[in-house]
């Protein structure tokens, strides 16, 4: 049973990041579809290594860039695997107005004006956001460490809710997705949920601030509006929806800790 376990968190962290797993962990369109509900913690480790990134360069460089390099890091652990399902949604839902020819779009490797567009302001709104962060009166600079692992934990438990919650949306095999995007067991959904509410517990938890855990209404708003729209033009969800549900509820969490309408003292 545990060696099971091992091997299904092993297949979603060789399909999430480029991080080398033992050669004895398997490909199975069945082990990935169950691995999913470790795609939470695949976020504590990719969270994790964006902040021990930040906290052992801001030593050397001003803290924006050590903040810029620490996005660099997580972005070549994923492979943009998530920024990439991000430009193809703004590509997709941009330049389609039926299904198909969204979906088509998604499919297409070439990155469109709208891809473009949406990506820069993304990466660029979540740099300014983390920066808000940092310079929060009152708190050190290192306060962004757990707050990088507790927003890469929740926005990969917002998007495993799709899974859950929604359908599929192609109809073909083609899709680089596809067997991640089966039905999981409520069971399985409440695990992934629990490993991505983890962190943020531990970090109320750790502040003595239970209030944090507000930020789950706008993560709630963001997959409702996304769940909504995403059904009203394709009938459901794709891979790269999930990756475009990722990148937007992280930047919320973000936007969410440096807004004005947060008191943090």
């Amino acid at each position: 049973m545990m060696r099971r376990q091992v091997e299904l968190f092993f297949t979603a962290l060789m399909f999430y990041t480029r991080i080398p797993c033992p050669k004895w962990v398997g490909h199975s369109e069945e082990n990935l579809n169950k691995s999913t509900i470790y795609f939470p913690v695949v976020g504590w480790i990719v969270g994790g290594a964006a902040a021990g990134v930040y906290w052992g360069l801001h030593f050397l460089f001003p803290l924006e860039v050590a903040l810029l390099l620490s996005m660099v890091a997580s972005i070549l652990l994923t492979g943009a695997f998530h920024e990439d399902g991000f430009a193809d949604v703004c590509d997709g839902f941009g330049g389609g107005w039926t299904k198909l020819r969204i979906l088509e779009i998604m499919k297409d490797s070439r990155l469109g004006t709208y891809g473009v567009t949406g990506l820069g302001l993304m990466l660029t709104l979540r740099f300014l956001a983390l920066k808000a962060v940092i310079s929060t009166p009152g708190l050190p600079a290192w306060h962004v460490v757990p707050v990088l692992v507790v927003a890469h934990a929740l926005s990969r438990a917002t998007a495993l809710s799709f899974i859950y919650t929604h359908e599929y949306a192609r109809e073909n095999e083609d899709s680089k997705s596809k067997p991640i995007a089966k039905k999981i067991s409520a069971a399985d959904f409440g695990i992934g949920l629990l490993l991505g509410l983890l962190p943020l517990l531990a970090y109320s938890a750790w502040l003595r601030n239970w209030w944090l855990l507000l930020v789950l209404l706008p993560l709630g708003l963001v997959k409702t509006y996304l769940a909504r729209y995403f059904t009203r033009w394709i009938g459901g969800y794709t891979g790269d929806c999930l990756g475009a549900t990722q990148q937007v509820a992280e930047v919320v969490v973000y936007l969410f800790l440096c807004s004005r309408l947060w008191n943090y003292t």
